[in-house]
């Protein structure tokens, strides 16, 4: 009865991508300084759990227009570049770290929600 309970799952992948997406614009913050240094950002979370929860898996890029087992795609951010060809924006790394703990709370409250109706279902609630 409990066991596939997808919503636990998507949680848990929000939160890590959360995680990551804030691990990233702590490296771009760190590099802001640093000539030639490129930003990199992530993928929505909606993209990403596009792929990873349609339950197929490609073995090559051209198979069934799925993922081949790579977790994250990560692009370059290349709006503004600084006179010595960098492009982290302090600004906007502000705004993706706020975003993502965001995400990491809703995440957590989502898990909570859901644990708290289990545990009720349960009558241990």
């Amino acid at each position: 009865m409990f066991q596939n309970l997808d919503v636990f799952r998507t949680a848990m992948a929000m939160a890590r991508h959360a995680g990551m997406q804030q691990a990233f614009s702590s490296q771009n913050i760190a590099n802001a300084d640093t000539p030639g240094y490129r930003a990199r950002e992530m993928p929505k979370f909606q993209d990403t759990l596009r792929d990873s929860m349609m339950g197929q898996r490609a073995s090559r890029d051209t198979h069934l227009n799925g993922s081949s087992g790579r977790t994250v795609d990560l692009s370059e951010r290349r709006d503004a570049l600084d006179p010595n060809g960098n492009t982290v924006s302090l600004e906007q790394e502000m705004v993706t770290a706020v975003d993502a703990k965001r995400q990491h709370d809703r995440a957590l409250a989502i898990y909570r929600s859901n644990l708290s109706i289990l545990r009720a279902s349960l009558g241990r609630g």
